[in-house]
């Protein structure tokens, strides 16, 4: 049993210590939010927070395709659903027209939140380094630097 805080909400799950978290968050707990998309870390459509004490409600960005269930005891996870479709990032992201086929939207809309948090006001170089390894097949790279502009009020 792994207990771990999702969203503010409390929860053991009985799964092998090596399941991925997205498969745990898809699977056990029904929040299809985060995608899978490589199962490699490397495009970014699964990133989720992680803070290291449930009390903390939002983390470090990680990719949740590879982040074993067994090292994340007592942790905090936050998925795009716990951002209620109304934060100033979502916002700035249909004001910008960013999504095309949405596919990758939830990880890049996870690590602008993450950079925003730790950077208040990010130039596009910042913009442009927290973002880079979250992959879009539809190439709105510049509508998502817009994006992040936007919710931060720096343009």
């Amino acid at each position: 049993m792994v207990k771990l805080t999702v969203n503010g909400r409390a929860y053991e799950v009985d799964v092998d210590d090596d399941q991925p978290l997205l498969w745990v968050l898809r699977d056990h707990l029904g929040l299809t939010g985060t995608k899978f998309g490589c199962g490699v870390a490397q495009c970014g459509a699964c990133t989720v927070h992680v803070a290291t004490q449930p009390s903390i409600t939002r983390g470090a960005a990680r990719r949740s395709c590879v982040l074993p269930i067994g090292e994340l005891g007592g942790t905090s996870v936050t998925t795009i659903e716990a951002l209620g479709g109304d934060h100033p990032v979502q916002r700035a992201w249909l004001a910008e027209n960013v999504p095309q086929c949405g596919y990758c939207q939830a990880g890049q809309i996870m690590s602008a939140v993450a950079l925003l948090a730790a950077n208040p006001a990010p130039d596009d170089d910042d913009i442009d380094s927290a973002l880079s390894a979250n992959l879009c097949r539809c190439g709105t790279y510049p509508r998502i630097r817009l994006a992040v502009h936007r919710a931060a009020g720096t343009k």
